[in-house]
């Protein structure tokens, strides 16, 4: 069974591209990718898993980022974190140092504005392109190739890479410059985590009202209350579900970059701040690896 869903893709001339890192994420948009037309070459730190994604989908592995972006018109990543990011990008083993002049690496890493603007600097001095473009619609999203892009870069850097991440997207936006696609990462953040506290919050009140919430939420998801969270979310916070989905320990990582830019420009977000520390009490239950509309275990 393939791990990616059937999509039909944009007419596009087939490119030599590379993607680095094969998470829950990676892994789908490469196979998107692959099913595309381009032809693709995978690195991941655990080899066993590139090779395994070569077999499935009929690209290439590479032993190291640098083997994977050699030749390769564009080098896609998505990773965990800042460290991670640098150490896929940069060294004698990086994507940097087998990437042709010209060539162009789209980070889909969340990650911090400022690991961005280093990175797209560097690309600059050795003749290469660089966008930062975070993804939002979590692993079905990556999947089902509906992801949405929020880019920041050069208006013509992102031209030409636009018609390739629609193999799995269904909106890919420049929103800004260098560093800006990963501070729209931080709003998308900052609005979820407020929807899923509240969305705890009232289904809680309304089950201590002894109310049917499944029945409440199909009412109000069809007035101004309605959020995607409400729809995809909602019926399974009232069944106590949580195996699945966009893990509490991911959104406290991508609230702390967003606490440390706020602390950085000036930005007032109580609300953030207070729903990082109620995400950290879920750890402390255990539920790191639960979804985030975990959330309501706080309150039950």
């Amino acid at each position: 069974m393939s791990a990616i869903a059937t999509k039909t893709y944009e007419s596009v001339p087939p490119l030599k591209v590379a993607f680095l890192g094969l998470g829950v994420m990676g892994l789908p948009m490469a196979g998107h990718l692959a099913r595309a037309g381009h032809e693709v070459t995978v690195y991941n730190r655990t080899e066993a898993k590139a090779q395994a994604w070569a077999k499935e989908f009929g690209g290439r592995s590479a032993a190291t980022p640098r083997e994977a972006a050699a030749q390769a018109s564009i080098v896609f990543a998505c990773v965990g974190n800042d460290d991670d990011l640098r150490s896929v990008v940069l060294g004698p083993d990086g994507a940097y140092a087998g990437m042709q002049r010209g060539a162009c690496f789209v980070d889909h890493t969340t990650a911090s504005a400022s690991v961005a603007r280093e990175l797209y600097a560097k690309a600059k001095e050795a003749g290469l392109d660089f966008v930062d473009a975070p993804v939002s619609g979590g692993q079905a999203g990556a999947v089902n190739g509906a992801l949405t892009v929020m880019c920041g870069g050069e208006q013509a850097v992102f031209d030409r890479i636009r018609p390739i991440s629609l193999a799995y997207s269904r909106a890919v936006t420049l929103v800004g410059a260098p560093g800006a696609g990963q501070l729209a990462k931080m709003v998308n953040q900052i609005c979820i985590a407020g929807l899923v506290q509240g969305l705890s919050e009232g289904i809680a009140f309304g089950q201590a009202a002894g109310l049917d919430m499944k029945q409440v939420l199909d009412v109000i998801s069809k007035g101004a209350a309605q959020s995607w969270q409400m729809e995809n979310r909602g019926a399974t916070m009232v069944d106590d579900k949580f195996d699945f989905g966009f893990a509490v320990d991911w959104m406290r990582k991508d609230l702390s970059l967003v606490l440390d830019e706020a602390r950085h420009n000036g930005a007032r977000v109580p609300v953030t701040a207070l729903v990082d520390q109620f995400y950290a009490d879920v750890q402390k239950q255990g539920g790191g690896r639960w979804d985030t509309s975990s959330l309501i275990r706080r309150l039950r």
